[in-house]
């Protein structure tokens, strides 16, 4: 059993800047779970829930190929804010796939979740954490960031969490070290160049991103870096001399964006790392439909970003 969660288990550990009653709501009300629960490109119908112990939730999840996915949830215990287990992935004609038991907690005004599937032994569990990752399923709890702060706080953001099997400082050191930025950052087939790097409170950086076909300009403003678990950066796509402009092949996209990395050590040698963006400043209404549309592009950019990172971790 390793110091975060035992072999045939999948843990999620998520914290979220809302009331527990607000993260509750959020996954027991059908109107309102309808709004963010699946990966992204899904949606929901519910057909019928029932909320108490023997209870079942029916639904279905339509995938963005046209393709539903019917399901049936039995919930086994129902602890209003704190605690729901329930069967997942079942339906009429089927078992479900796992036990899932979240546990909800408030701490400081935030909500902690603390969600855990329990599957028959560790080769499951390993084969069903693949397939998440290719459905992109974690975008599920991330999702659920993004409505909680547009419900709440009328934010329009983007959230992207991934854990990392190594220590917080060496993974707060990879997304403050430009040497190392440069490794895992770019998209494949792009390379990264620093023309200067200032990686500091109050300090900036100009880099460029590209290859023989294409090439980037940009620069950040670094607002607030507290080792080993915070990086604040705002962030402009810019000429060759530094000066503001617009995305390329996107012009109606925010002049200036915010960047919030938060790093919280999962255990020992394992970080979870959550992605924050939000528009820095004024932006039109277009520019911020513009931002809210391409979340799905911004998930599959920062995703190969992120394997990127595992692989320099794992090297």
């Amino acid at each position: 059993m390793s110091d975060f969660s035992a072999p045939n288990e999948i843990r999620i550990i998520r914290t979220y800047d809302a009331p527990v009653q607000a993260v509750w709501d959020a996954w027991t009300d059908p109107a309102q779970v309808a709004q963010w629960w699946g990966p992204r490109g899904f949606t929901l119908t519910t057909h019928s829930k029932d909320l108490r112990v023997g209870g079942k939730w029916r639904y279905t999840m339509h995938g963005p190929d046209g393709k539903d996915w019917p399901n049936v949830t039995l919930y086994h215990v129902v602890e209003p804010l704190r605690k729901l287990v329930y069967d997942h992935g079942g339906t009429d004609d089927t078992p479900p796939l796992f036990k899932v038991t979240v546990l909800f907690e408030e701490v400081d005004g935030k909500t902690r979740m603390d969600m855990t599937m329990g599957l028959a032994d560790a080769e499951t569990a390993r084969q069903t954490r693949a397939f998440i990752k290719q459905a992109g399923g974690d975008s599920t709890w991330d999702r659920l960031a993004e409505y909680l702060g547009k419900r709440l706080a009328d934010e329009d953001k983007f959230v992207i969490n991934r854990s990392f099997e190594a220590p917080r400082e060496v993974v707060f050191d990879m997304w403050t070290n430009p040497e190392h930025l440069a490794r895992w950052l770019p998209p494949t087939g792009m390379e990264m160049r620093f023309m200067h790097a200032d990686i500091r409170t109050g300090g900036k950086s100009f880099f460029s991103m590209g290859n023989e076909a294409f090439t980037l300009h940009g620069r950040a403003q670094y607002e607030l870096i507290r080792r080993p678990d915070l990086l604040v950066y705002t962030q402009q796509f810019c000429d060759e001399s530094e000066n503001i402009a617009r995305h390329p092949m996107l012009p109606v996209w925010p002049e200036s964006m915010r960047v919030t990395v938060a790093f919280a050590a999962e255990a020992e040698n394992r970080t979870r790392v959550t992605v924050t963006t939000d528009i820095a400043g004024k932006a039109t209404a277009e520019e911020v439909a513009a931002f809210v549309a391409h979340r799905a592009s911004m998930t599959m950019g920062w995703s190969v970003s992120f394997d990127k990172l595992e692989a320099a971790l794992a090297g």
